[in-house]
Parts: structure tokens; C-alpha cells; sequence
């Protein structure tokens, strides 16, 4: 019990470094406009490119080192990471500071999936969803702690101090994983071909849909949280930086509740979730302008936001019983799909000259296109999956 939850703790610990690196942009916008000399929808890129670059590479280096042992991929993944973040605090321009997002983003989803993978196979089957919310939890405080000390230290000192953060980061969870997380072979090599499969299963197949087309909605909105902040609420930066944590501070609790979630249950209660976001969502920009409410719809979006994560990705590797090695990369690499199109459905909109008001409501709109798949979902899938 003492192995298993120091080797979680060391993944939270990874999860949390990516997903610090993944999200920390969306409170440096406005830093990296103006010292990059781009405009501050552009730098709304550094996220969709990640984003796409997680979904398209992603599973494609997952695939090709399907073979390899966990233990040695892990460390050759967070290695990638630390240079990464190297190439993006030396960064001189917009555009190797893009390419230092791509390098980052293609070690996400085999790391998310391993990690996850691994938790599952440490923990008893009524556990199995409270371990993929704590390997996931390294993501929600890197979301609470991570993103506004982040934009605290680049508004204050220097963006780039950040990502040298990063690679300390990325150093400690290398050492960890070196140290602790026990070097095992497959007992039986992994067959690509059937690990594929899970693509066809309908089960699989419905969840990736709703997180395709409804959990989109959240980055369509979320891309540019920072600025709106700053113009509805009227915040500077102390008080983006409390809007970040608030944020966090809900991903976290909505994390960990949802991984208390047993797997009969998962259904039912992401619909609930659904409801719940989507309202957030349409009154997020009017209730930002209210004093004293804008840190609490902050915090329900965060709530709302990851509260719904753990239980997708539950649902998705419950499910895709025949892709063990694969199923957790799918997860977050169809994540980073839904993330890419919010992203640039939210920065199409803004150039287009929509009002932060109306993208909230696009972005509310399509959450309750995810809620319609759900309830289409709940009375198609094989129930016996997630008993």
C-alpha cells in the first residue's frame, strides 16, 4: 500500500509539471503579446497548438514504443519534457517558442496514458477510479497552484523564469521515477493491432464523442480566461493571479469528488456535471462584473470543468478493455482534440469580432451538445463495463 501510493504521489507530481506547462499560458497572454510583438489572439495559439500537437503526436510515439517497458519510456518522456521547456525560457521568438509547445505536447498523452495505465493496474477495481483521479490531480493543482504562480512570477518578473520552474520541475519527477517506480517487463508483449480495436468499440466510441463535441465547449472559453478578467472583473495582476487559484482551487475539489464516483454511477453523474458547467458557462461574463462573485464562478468553473474529466476518462479506459497500453493515451490525446477546437473555435470567434459574452454562450451551447450525447450514450452503451 506504502509503494503504491508513494508511485502515485510521484505521477501526481509528473501530471502536475505537465499539466502546469500544458495550462500556465492562458495567465501569461498578455506577457507574451507584448514581448513577442504578436497580438493576444495569436498567442491563443500556443494552446491550440499544444493542444493539436497532443492529439496528432501523441499516440503516434505511443505507438511506436507500444513495446516498450513503462519504467524506461517514462524517464525517456520526461526527459523530452525538460528539454522542452529549456528551448522555451531561451526562446527569442514567437515561433520557436511554438515549436518548444510541440516538443512538450507529444510526451502528454503517452505520459498521462502510462501513468494512468499504471495507477489502474496498482489498484483494487472499486479504486480504480479514485487512481486515475489522482493521477489526474497532479493536472487539477497544477490548474489551482501551478497557473497562478505562474502568471504571478511572469507578471511580476519574467515569463521565462516559468519554464526554468518547469525544468526543475521536470528534474525532480526524473529523479523520482528513477529512484521508486519499479522497472517491469510486459508479461505479454502488446499487440498493436488488437489495442487498436478499442477504435471500434461503441462503448468507447460514444465517450470520445462527448468529449469531442461537448467538452470542447470548455476551451472555447477557458483560452481566454485571463483577459476576460481583466476587462469584466477588473482585475490587475494580483487579482488575476486570485481568479487562476479560485479557479484551481475548484478543479481540485471537483477532481477528487468525482474520483469518489463509483463506476455504476459514472453516467448519471456526468450528466449532472454537464448541467451544471453549462450554466456556469452562460453566466460566466455577467456575474465577473458582480464584486465578491467573480473569484466564486471562477471556482465553479473550475469545479464544473474537471469535475467532468475523471469521469470521461474513466468511462474511456473502463471501456476499452481490449487497449490497456492504449487506452489512456486515447483518453488524453481526445482531450487535447476537444481543448484544440475550443481553442480555435474561441480565437476564430474573437477575430471575428465576437464579444467575450457571446463566446461564453457558444461555448454553453456546445456543453449542452455534450449533455444530448450523454443521454444518447447512457441508452446505447454495455452497462456491464462499469460494474
Amino acid at each position: 500500500m506504502n509503494n503504491r501510493k508513494l508511485i502515485l504521489t510521484i505521477f501526481m507530481m509528473g501530471t502536475f509539471a505537465v499539466g502546469m506547462t500544458e495550462y500556465v499560458v492562458t495567465g501569461l497572454l498578455t506577457e507574451f503579446a507584448r514581448d513577442l510583438n504578436v497580438s493576444v489572439s495569436t498567442t491563443g495559439l500556443l494552446l491550440s497548438v499544444y493542444a493539436i500537437s497532443v492529439a496528432v503526436f501523441g499516440p503516434i510515439l505511443r505507438i511506436i514504443t507500444i513495446k516498450y517497458s513503462p519504467k524506461p519510456l517514462l524517464i525517456g518522456l520526461v526527459a523530452l519534457f525538460i528539454v522542452s521547456n529549456i528551448v522555451a525560457a531561451t526562446a527569442p521568438n514567437f515561433e520557436v517558442l511554438l515549436l518548444s509547445r510541440l516538443m512538450s505536447a507529444a510526451m502528454h498523452a503517452p505520459f498521462f496514458g502510462l501513468c494512468m495505465s499504471m495507477a489502474i493496474n496498482l489498484s483494487a477495481p472499486e479504486k480504480r477510479t479514485s487512481a486515475i483521479a489522482t493521477v489526474q490531480g497532479g493536472l487539477t493543482i497544477a490548474v489551482m497552484i501551478g497557473v497562478p504562480f505562474g502568471s504571478y512570477l511572469g507578471g511580476m518578473l519574467d515569463w521565462r523564469m516559468v519554464f526554468w520552474f518547469l525544468v526543475l520541475l521536470g528534474i525532480i519527477v526524473l529523479l523520482g521515477l528513477i529512484a521508486f517506480v519499479p522497472n517491469d517487463k510486459h508479461t505479454e508483449i502488446p499487440q498493436l493491432k488488437k489495442e487498436l480495436h478499442a477504435l471500434r468499440n461503441k462503448n468507447v466510441l460514444w465517450v470520445l464523442a462527448i468529449i469531442v463535441f461537448g467538452f470542447s465547449g470548455v476551451f472555447t472559453a477557458y483560452t481566454f480566461k485571463e483577459p476576460m478578467l481583466r476587462e469584466f472583473a477588473g482585475f490587475g495582476v494580483t487579482g488575476v493571479t486570485f481568479g487562476l487559484f479560485a479557479f484551481g482551487l475548484g478543479a481540485v475539489i471537483g477532481n477528487f469528488a468525482s474520483g469518489r464516483v463509483l463506476p455504476s454511477k459514472l453516467t448519471k453523474t456526468l450528466m449532472l456535471t454537464l448541467i451544471a458547467l453549462a450554466a456556469v458557462l452562460a453566466s460566466l461574463t455577467f456575474l465577473l462584473q458582480v464584486p465578491g462573485v467573480a473569484f466564486l464562478i471562477c471556482f465553479l468553473f473550475g469545479a464544473g470543468t474537471f469535475g467532468t474529466t475523471p469521469l470521461l476518462n474513466a468511462k474511456v479506459i473502463l471501456a476499452a478493455k481490449e487497449a490497456p497500453m492504449l487506452s489512456g493515451t486515447i483518453a488524453a490525446s481526445i482531450f487535447n482534440v476537444a481543448n484544440a477546437i475550443g481553442a480555435t473555435l474561441g480565437t476564430v470567434f474573437l477575430n471575428a469580432g465576437f464579444s467575450y459574452t457571446m463566446i461564453t454562450f457558444a461555448a454553453a451551447g456546445i456543453i449542452i451538445f455534450g449533455l444530448l450525447l450523454t443521454v444518447i450514450t447512457s441508452r446505447v452503451e454495455d452497462k456491464t463495463l462499469f460494474e
